[in-house]
């Protein structure tokens, strides 16, 4: 039987060898595209002046077909999208369809807002914390895979076409809805972001890479409130914005505020000094500071041999 100082030289040594580190030190935020980054839905900056199609003609059929079959609206969109593609003669491969993205707007200060934001993390937690940017759109992954500000993001989860032999869209890969959003959410969270790889797994939280308390999703309206919801519930973070000097989307945005599904709303002015941007940082210091309570708690156990 071994005595009481040999158990304890034996778990001090375990410890001075235990090498593991805290690996919960980044900081997600997650946005929807079109409404939140852009004022319009990215299709009215691209494909349909591509297709010489009027936006509200388009979304107008869109509407229609939903109703009268009781389809998806998204499936609706993605075909009606390839059968006037067809009908106008227009190839739109992967290349032509990344390249029309150099026509999409952004909101005011959008492509200066993530160098000013990984530099404020850098900053504010001593260079400790690192922070990833991921976009969660029901648009079209084509698309925004050409967008200019694509670089700075870790990964974008969109809707997919299927591209034949001849380079040309035919079917839908992959579709994103207000509710399927949330999956990605959860890839995140759990670092699994590839589609074939699966999430439903338990996975301890202690396991997780990114939890949800480390994760902010800023988006504008009803399409976001599943991803909000999910997000908020499970101990992270959300922010709704809305058009600058809209006062539809404000009044939009207060109910979400009023009955609890973000915890800030602002204007989608990305600009230095914006109110987006100082509640941003309000909430990014919070969320640092998480971070360094568990990476001390984790020191500590780890101290005294006491990680799972």
């Amino acid at each position: 039987m071994q005595s009481n100082y040999a158990v304890r030289l034996k778990k001090k040594e375990k410890s001075m060898t235990d090498k593991r580190r805290f690996a919960q030190n980044c900081i997600a935020i997650v946005y929807d595209f079109d409404g939140t980054l852009s004022p319009q839905p990215m299709q009215e900056y691209t494909v349909l002046p591509e297709l010489g199609v009027p936006a509200k003609e388009f979304w107008k059929l869109v509407n229609k077909e939903t109703k009268s079959s009781e389809s998806e609206a998204m499936l609706a969109y993605m075909r009606l999208l390839i059968e006037k593609a067809e009908e106008k003669k227009v190839h739109l491969g992967r290349k032509e369809l990344a390249a029309l993205a150099s026509e999409i707007k952004y909101f005011s200060g959008v492509e200066t807002w993530f160098d000013r934001i990984n530099m404020f993390v850098k900053n504010q937690s001593n260079n400790k914390t690192k922070v990833e940017h991921y976009i969660i759109s029901a648009g079209m992954k084509e698309i925004l895979e050409g967008v200019s500000i694509r670089k700075f993001f870790k990964n974008i989860f969109a809707s997919e076409y299927h591209f034949n032999h001849h380079g040309v869209a035919v079917f839908p890969k992959q579709l994103i809805t207000d509710t399927t959003k949330t999956q990605f959410l959860f890839r995140i969270n759990k670092g699994k972001q590839k589609l074939v790889e699966s999430i439903n797994k338990h996975m301890p939280e202690h396991e997780r890479p990114i939890p949800f308390s480390n994760i902010i999703y800023i988006g504008d309206g009803l399409t976001d409130v599943p991803s909000m919801t999910v997000t908020k519930q499970s101990g992270g973070h959300s922010i709704a914005v809305y058009k600058p000097g809209s006062s539809t989307g404000l009044k939009g945005c207060k109910s979400l505020l009023e009955v609890g599904r973000v915890h800030f709303i602002a204007s989608a002015d990305y600009s230095e000094n914006s109110s987006l941007e100082k509640r941003m940082k309000l909430l990014l210091k919070s969320v640092i500071s998480s971070i360094d309570y568990k990476r001390e708690l984790f020191s500590c156990r780890r101290e005294n041999d006491l990680l799972p």
